[in-house]
């Protein structure tokens, strides 16, 4: 075996499971990147996208040892979405601030609640992504021995996910909800998956959510929102 197939296989066992050092450092990069964010940086973005070529590769199971866990299709894909929506929220939060005159220092966006229009548009979205995407992962995992609503939360986390990276992007409230209903059916799935580092920084994320949605709330109710005028993007 190559020293780069043994560093990429490298691991911890915690209680008797395998814990490969990529799932935690992956967890790690997207961490820093949630605190990024609630801070309005615009160094969360490609910190973020560390963490998701990462933590890819553990979702998808792709290792060289025989005894793998179970593949998450849509834990895996939302990667794939994230570094393309990451690499969209870098450069609109990076103009933003450029627009309004900011440093590194200062925060790249004022938040605000989406329209009811934007609300209508990605509810109605994402409840026809659900329905696509349970379809979608339930035939390519049919080799698999998960029962049928495993791949109804993949999907829920999956397209959960996709709506919030997206709120975040164009500097939303809402993206802290959704990140709320995407940790709810997360934990429970990730436990049951083994997946047991990302399964606690859930919960973790969890409390850094909701502190999240209040700092961006006032945020929203006490600074002006000049972005939308200056960035048409």
């Amino acid at each position: 075996m190559s020293l780069a197939t043994q560093l990429y296989d490298a691991h911890l066992t915690i209680a008797g499971h395998p814990i490969t050092w990529r799932e935690i450092l992956g967890n790690g990069f997207g961490f820093a990147s949630a605190v990024g964010g609630l801070r309005r940086r615009v160094w969360a973005w490609p910190v973020g996208i560390v963490g998701n070529v990462l933590l890819f590769t553990v979702f998808i199971a792709a290792t060289f040892e025989a005894d793998a866990q179970v593949p998450l299709f849509g834990q895996a894909g939302r990667q794939v979405f994230f570094i393309l929506t990451s690499i969209y929220g870098w450069y609109r939060w990076h103009e933003v601030r450029k627009a309004r005159g900011g440093s590194g220092d200062q925060p790249a966006i004022t938040p605000r609640w989406a329209t009811g229009r934007e609300r209508v548009a990605y509810l109605v979205a994402a409840a026809a992504g659900v329905l696509v995407l349970q379809w979608v992962f339930s035939e390519i995992g049919a080799g698999w021995p998960a029962p049928r609503w495993y791949y109804w939360c993949d999907a829920w986390i999956f397209v959960g996910s996709m709506v919030a990276t997206y709120a975040m992007a164009r500097g939303w409230n809402d993206f802290w909800l959704a990140w709320i209903a995407v940790d709810l059916v997360g934990v429970p799935l990730l436990w049951h998956s083994q997946y047991y580092p990302t399964a606690i920084l859930f919960v973790v994320y969890g409390a850094l959510v909701v502190w999240g949605f209040f700092v961006w709330l006032k945020a929203s109710k006490v600074e002006p929102e000049p972005e939308r005028e200056q960035v048409g993007v």
